[in-house]
């Protein structure tokens, strides 16, 4: 996939990225959404990337209608990998992501913007029967652990040194991970070498790694497979969006509190990552390409991000042009997209106003 770890070579990446580029453009061949489409009075963009991201969408995309009936935006939830591998190569419009573009991409792709329109965070989730309504206590290097095999067991001294006096079954974890090129591997990942430097050393991070092999370990695709993986398999543990916490919360699956970098356990709550964007929103550069993971501050919570629209800023039409900029001002617009009741639904916090001015800045240097 594009976001490979970033201790494979920069030729390396080179050579994946065209391969998965040409792979992509040929199995897309049949979409009528390739480039600029104009026809009929209307205009037709097509967004594709992101799972986290796609619920949000999916919410802005028929109330977009009723700002701009001459717009017709079609969704797909395909992964991070993907939506920028078709960004790039010019098959949809709209690449949601995760993730950032790596310098090394944006060396070879210099046209290509990477536009936050919200903030969203992360959860770590496990089914474990009896257990689901607490919230247990996990850290980095135990999720490392975890996820390399090291720890195996539910009532591994590590897991019970976080969680004193709760009775933990000796039964072996199963972790869940995604198998597509996924942004939300990325910041997993990110999360496990910011705070782990035994993981940052071999396993690094990516919308794809290289995952330790585990005995009984899952892989699903997309956010949705991840809830439907940690439902079916009690002792499961995964990595989820949180656009998806109405299901975790409906499905009864447990919420961890997650350990940040000033020591402290914090739940993901609208509270928790408003503390870290805080800390992280000053340090935001212009082209918005930032890691927001493992943000000092008690109340910080640990994995937060930006959710990038992934755009090229030379569209083949004028009319495609302004279409991106109409709806992508009014996705980042607190009277729009950005709105309360659209956050809430998904557990997003909307752009700080520092972030939506420079946000706003690059979606105007869409043409």
């Amino acid at each position: 996939m594009l976001l490979l770890r970033k201790r494979i070579s920069a030729p390396m990446r080179r050579s994946v990225l065209r391969r998965g580029v040409l792979a992509i453009a040929l199995a897309a061949g049949a979409l009528v959404f390739a480039g600029a489409a104009w026809a009929a009075g209307t205009i037709n963009i097509l967004e594709t990337g992101s799972s986290l991201l796609y619920p949000l969408f999916n919410l802005w995309v028929p109330a977009y209608g009723h700002v701009d009936p001459g717009v017709k935006i079609t969704t797909q939830s395909t992964g991070s990998g993907t939506g920028i591998a078709q960004a790039v190569a010019g098959i949809a419009q709209i690449g949601a992501s995760d993730a950032y573009m790596s310098d090394a991409l944006m060396k070879e792709h210099a046209d290509m913007l990477n536009i936050p329109l919200a903030i969203s965070m992360q959860m770590v989730n496990y089914n474990l029967p009896g257990l689901n309504r607490r919230h247990l206590k996990l850290s980095g290097p135990v999720l490392a652990g975890i996820y390399q095999g090291k720890i195996r067991y539910w009532d591994d001294a590590q897991i019970r040194g976080l969680n004193p006096g709760v009775r933990l079954p000796h039964h072996l974890i199963i972790p869940v991970h995604r198998t597509d090129g996924s942004g939300d591997t990325f910041i997993f990942t990110q999360y496990l070498s910011f705070s782990t430097p035994d993981w940052a050393n071999s396993i690094s991070y990516g919308t794809t790694v290289s995952w330790p092999a585990v005995s009984g370990e899952l892989g699903a695709v997309g956010n949705p497979g991840m809830v439907t993986a940690t439902k079916d398999d009690p002792y499961a543990i995964a990595y989820i969006g949180t656009s998806y916490q109405n299901a975790i919360e409906r499905d009864g699956i447990g919420i961890a509190m997650l350990k940040n970098r000033s020591g402290h356990f914090v739940l993901p709550t609208a509270t928790t990552a408003k503390a870290a964007a805080a800390v992280m929103v000053p340090k935001t550069p212009k082209d918005q390409r930032i890691s927001l993971i493992f943000a000092p501050g008690v109340d910080s919570y640990p994995i937060i991000n930006y959710e990038y629209a992934i755009v090229n800023r030379e569209q083949p039409s004028a009319e495609m042009a302004a279409a991106l900029r109409k709806f992508f001002n009014w996705a980042i617009s607190p009277r729009g997209g950005n709105a309360p009741h659209f956050m809430a639904e998904v557990h997003f916090v909307p752009l700080p106003a520092p972030v939506a001015k420079l946000s706003a800045a690059q979606i105007a240097q869409i043409q």
